[in-house]
């Protein structure tokens, strides 16, 4: 986070959570302002969560995400290429003029990059990929965003204003660029959880229907359903699911079939499996499972990946320093732990895959290196592809 926020995680603030790392088989199953002009018709790229295409033989793209304004951190967007079949990552420069830019999302037709500003006067800004020129910045309303992404359509940008506690929507135009904010909700209800001092918003995204958006509280225990009206952009809460008092929920990621989900709780080192209603964007939160931390072990776990083909998951988990395996089962509506592997660095802070989901990019916060490792079609299984890649303070990893 950068320098000013004061939320909280299990009685650390978050400014001095991360300001610390700057510097250093259970089975569970569960029941089952105004909006945009027009825009001209947009070609959308393969998603992650698509089926597996043809890998490429030229060096791809890779944005890796930082914070400024911590001792040790980057001085904006870094900038990379990584070879798509061996995973090496070669440094091509820096994109300055970014501040705190620790989250990124990409526009669905692979023309715009989004940054979150995790800072106290928290912002989001558009740059154009063609040239790489700054589209402007705008406020996000509230304190410590630290989580983005596109809405399906290109036409909204979501974003997850930690500190505040708050969700914010702004409108995309045909060049990228962001309108005005067009919504903005406070996580008021219900109160915070054991050791939170309020509310604590760590991710924004949209269901795979596409009819709802959901907004994972740390702070309230809470996953927020709300309906995103596609024409005026704001926002209408349906739903609200609780994890245990005291779980801290992170992160959510969808099963490609779209009737179940991954839930990660950062506080309480477990993870859970919802089931998802895509007519009502109502979710069901299962019981806790575990997260393969090693007992003892102070362990947060961060963020979930999905395979394509929905048969695996995986897990990264900050402090054990280790990714979870597990096998997706029943159509999605069980995990199964197969086993965990070495990341090869130091508080894993965000994973994400290759588009052709062919590999795995870590992004190490406390060493300050990305890990990539090559995942077996089959077994799916981990292999780390090569040493690290240095990146200072790296909490964000985005192949393209």
């Amino acid at each position: 986070m950068g320098s000013g926020t004061e939320g909280t995680r299990g009685g650390w603030s978050r400014r001095r959570f991360v300001g610390a790392l700057a510097g250093a088989a259970a089975v569970v199953a569960v029941p089952a302002p105004a909006a945009p002009p027009p825009e001209r018709p947009r070609r959308a790229v393969r998603p992650a969560a698509a089926a597996p295409a043809k890998t490429p033989s030229a060096p791809r793209p890779l944005y890796l995400g930082t914070y400024t304004s911590v001792d040790g951190g980057g001085t904006g967007i870094g900038l990379a290429r990584y070879d798509p079949v061996t995973g090496v990552i070669t440094g091509t420069g820096t994109l300055t003029g970014v501040a705190d830019p620790s989250y990124l999302a990409v526009h669905p037709d692979g023309r715009t990059l989004y940054a979150v500003n995790e800072r106290t006067d928290g912002g989001v800004t558009a740059v154009r990929l063609a040239d790489r020129r700054i589209l402007g910045s705008r406020s996000t309303g509230g304190a410590g965003p630290c989580h983005l992404s596109v809405h399906p359509t290109g036409r909204w940008l979501l974003s997850a204003n930690y500190t505040s506690g708050s969700v914010a929507v702004h409108p995309i135009d045909t060049t990228g660029a962001l309108g005005e904010r067009t919504a903005l909700v406070t996580h008021s209800s219900p109160a915070p959880g054991p050791g939170q001092q309020g509310p604590h918003a760590h991710q924004f995204i949209t269901s795979p229907d596409g009819g709802h958006v959901l907004a994972v509280d740390l702070g309230t225990d809470t996953v927020y359903s709300y309906r995103l009206d596609p024409a005026q952009g704001t926002l209408t809460e349906v739903a609200q699911a609780h994890t245990k008092p005291g779980a801290g929920p992170r992160h959510l990621t969808f099963h490609p079939g779209g009737r179940y989900a991954y839930l990660a709780d950062e506080v309480g080192d477990t993870v859970a499996v919802c089931a998802y209603d895509p007519a009502t964007g109502r979710l069901t939160i299962g019981e806790p499972q575990s997260t393969g931390s090693t007992a003892g072990t102070t362990n947060y776990p961060a963020q979930f990946l999905v395979t394509a083909d929905g048969a695996y998951a995986y897990l990264a988990n900050r402090g054990d320093n280790t990714l979870a395996r597990y096998a997706v089962e029943a159509d999605g509506a069980r995990l199964r732990l197969l086993d965990t592997v070495p990341v090869h660095g130091d508080f894993p802070r965000q994973i994400a895959f290759s588009p052709d989901g062919r590999l795995l990019f870590a992004a190490n916060q406390r060493s300050g290196t990305v890990s990539v490792f090559t995942v077996d079609p089959r077994s799916g299984e981990l292999r780390l592809a090569g040493e690290p890649f240095a990146s200072p303070v790296a909490v964000c990893a985005l192949p393209l």
